[in-house]
């Protein structure tokens, strides 16, 4: 009997521990490798916007608000609480106390007073500075009458106060944003333009090196406030990495996360591998890609001229190159998003009223122009196809396949006639009509280094949309989605874009790495939310 009561016992005790190490929460240690066909271009949070530095900028800088990871629910990040004044104009944030720069100096409020002020110098050439329009002070820093934004005070170094022109329903997001992370005045003024590839901030991360054209290497910050994150001691991200040879690398074991899309011509072999169960994640992406038509410059300019570009792009055929990842676009805002307009038609392909428009612009001949493109496959492809389509009515468009960095300077510089946003397209800062439209579709944004590519700025529907944001109370909420509902459909009307798809987004990695709502998934940290991954081989 002693022997089976032991027996039994040692039993009981291995499926305890079994079920204990199997369940047993993420550990720290290990690290991670990451491909990108491109360098980074920056890593200054004031600069950096795009999706390769997006989520690389947030695990390196931190800012007032966050979100909830996995989900769009707001929540406080350097600010350990904050107070809004029943008139909506006067938000009062309190930081945490010991949170500390990468180079050991503790955050004050006024290097968030100098972080916004950074973004909004025009000196900065940010292309977020057309989010921060409602802080009071804001114009008078733009046109350069003032120095700093008298909206912004620090009563005390944990007290940071900001003070609105007007009521914005978005104002807690925008503070979420990297455009508002904290930075060192001190570092920015030591490294001046590189502070970009010498980042300090407070975040989960700090880099410790980046070899130009070969890696950049991120380690666990030991001093980071919030206690047993990150996970990972070391992230190394490898550039110069053919898409096609980072997926060879990580079915090898080599590389525990593609930074880019899977190649189209693997996509569907790979998608159906059972081997891959788990390992491909799917995520639904508040995203519209688009070309943009510069408005500024000839033959642009001319509205029938865009209406036509929009009536010759066959935008079914541009899917089937991407294995139909994705839905038709027919208006900027995405199927998902608060005021998108389900009864909206758009455009519909037809090359011979194009034709007819182009005649009607005094275009009957066509025209020369260039596209700009990004050159990670699949979009040099795209961009064949565009380039076909629009030949067929006339439009002779000589392809420019560049690196992601140059093709946005190009787009932000307002060099390229014609940029198609593949690979850069637009992903929402946050769950806001409003976000689809100041950045990349408003004044604010149609400024040297603005995303605004297509340079558009139209002064009335500039002052229906700060109207629209100005609908700050809960009551409003459903009267500002229809008023931003017409606005993108009027803008239409105006023809800056051509929508194209909505995409669907697969990220893959390796069975070495977890981490819930991480890849791709996570709505706000587009690709990854890197704090939050680990190594599943961690003792």
């Amino acid at each position: 009997m002693k022997t089976y009561f032991r027996q039994a016992i040692c039993a009981v005790i291995s499926i305890v521990l079994f079920f204990a190490i199997a369940h047993a929460g993420p550990k720290q240690g290990g690290q991670m490798i990451v491909t990108y066909k491109d360098d980074i271009s920056t890593l200054d949070p004031q600069i950096g916007y795009d999706w390769q530095n997006w989520s690389m900028i947030k695990s390196l800088f931190d800012g007032l608000m966050d979100y909830k990871p996995g989900t769009t629910e707001l929540i406080p990040d350097l600010a350990e609480s904050y107070d809004v004044s029943p008139n909506g104009l006067k938000y009062t944030f309190k930081l945490r106390k010991g949170v500390k720069f990468h180079n050991g100096r503790d955050l004050t409020s006024a290097d968030i007073k100098y972080s916004i002020e950074r973004a909004v110098n025009p000196a900065t050439q940010s292309p977020g500075q057309g989010f921060f329009w409602q802080i009071n002070g804001y114009s008078d820093m733009v046109s350069g009458a003032a120095k700093e934004l008298s909206g912004i005070s620090n009563p005390d170094p944990y007290t940071v106060v900001i003070t609105l022109s007007k009521p914005d329903a978005t104002f807690l997001q925008i503070v979420a944003i990297n455009f508002s992370f904290a930075v060192p005045r001190e570092e920015v003024e030591k490294y001046g333009q590189d502070f970009g590839r010498n980042p300090v901030g407070t975040g989960a991360y700090k880099m410790t090196e980046w070899t130009l054209g070969q890696r950049v290497v991120f380690e666990r910050n030991k001093d980071y406030f919030r206690e047993g994150s990150p996970y990972l001691n070391k992230i190394i991200f490898e550039v110069g990495q053919e898409p096609q040879v980072a997926l060879m690398r990580l079915k090898r074991g080599e590389v525990d996360v593609l930074g880019d899309p899977i190649p189209s011509a693997n996509f569907l072999k790979e998608k159906n591998d059972p081997n891959n169960k788990g390992l491909i994640i799917e995520g639904d992406l508040l995203h519209t890609g688009y070309i943009t038509l510069n408005v500024t410059k000839p033959p642009f300019n001319n509205k029938l001229v865009r209406q036509a570009v929009n009536m010759a792009i066959n935008k079914d055929r541009v899917l089937r190159i991407v294995n139909n990842r994705g839905v038709v676009a027919n208006q900027p805002l995405p199927p998902a998003m608060p005021g998108y307009d389900p009864n909206y038609k758009g455009y519909q392909y037809d090359p011979d009223g194009a034709k007819q428009l182009l005649v009607d612009a005094g275009y009957p001949n066509g025209f020369e122009t260039e596209l700009y493109v990004m050159n990670t496959d699949p979009n040099p492809r795209i961009a064949q196809s565009m380039q076909q389509d629009l030949a067929a009515i006339g439009i002779k468009a000589a392809v420019k396949s560049l690196a992601q960095a140059t093709v946005i300077a190009s787009g932000g510089d307002g060099t390229a006639p014609m940029l198609w946003s593949g690979g850069m397209a637009w992903i929402a800062d946050y769950p806001d009509p409003s976000n689809f439209y100041g950045p990349i579709l408003g004044c604010g944004g149609a400024v040297a280094g603005g995303w605004n590519w297509a340079k558009y700025c139209n002064k009335s529907i500039e002052k229906r949309a700060s109207a629209a944001d100005g609908m700050a109370r809960t009551d409003q909420a459903e009267e500002r989605i229809d008023v931003w509902r017409q606005i993108f459909i009027d803008i239409m009307e105006d023809a800056p874009w051509v929508p194209v798809m909505n995409e669907v987004r697969f990220a893959m990695h390796s069975a070495r790495v977890g981490g819930k709502d991480i890849f791709f998934a996570d709505p706000i940290h587009i690709p990854v939310h890197y704090e939050f991954v680990y190594a599943k081989d961690v003792q």
